[in-house]
């Protein structure tokens, strides 16, 4: 059988409900309420993303996850934030790959080889199957990330400009 298919077979055999066992619904809102207390220290956007598979399309055409990371960028409108500082944390199942796709505004203060080092830091984690720890540590540092570069105003007006909520699908 070619590596192709084995690849699509892999991936349409996790769906959304194989994501919610091993996230829950109490581990999903902690992270939510983890990423909602780590907008209050900066004015950039965290954006949590978990899907089972890659849509069939993606299989077909070989497209990598990076690839489908930035899809998500795009289509969850984490490029849409006043500071162009929005960060998408994806989180691939069927490959438990991740990847960190943060928009130019941050991207231009931070090395490739930082975020390098916070998927590194996920990596055992998810390898161990503990995805609320893998996400929360991504969370945290690029919390810290944003901290530096984009401190919360002193003013204190911070608008949430996306959801805290992850997506799954």
């Amino acid at each position: 059988m070619s590596s192709r298919l084995m690849r699509i077979l892999k991936h349409r055999s996790y769906d959304e409900a194989d994501v919610r066992r091993v996230l829950g619904d109490a581990a999903l809102k902690r992270l939510e309420a983890r990423v909602h207390d780590s907008e209050k220290l900066h004015s950039g956007e965290i954006r949590l993303c978990i899907e089972a598979g890659l849509p069939i399309s993606y299989l077909w055409k070989r497209l990598s996850v990076r690839d489908r990371a930035l899809a998500m960028f795009g289509k969850l409108r984490v490029w849409d934030t006043e500071h162009n500082n929005g960060v998408l944390i994806y989180l691939l199942y069927a490959e438990h790959a991740i990847e960190i796709v943060a928009d130019r505004g941050l991207k231009a203060r931070v090395a490739d080889a930082e975020w390098q080092r916070i998927i590194g830091a996920m990596r055992e984690p998810l390898r161990a199957g503990k995805f609320e720890e893998g996400l929360g540590l991504a969370i945290d540092a690029i919390e810290a990330l944003l901290e530096k570069h984009f401190p919360a105003g002193a003013d204190a007006t911070n608008p949430n400009e996306l959801t805290n909520t992850p997506w799954v699908g």
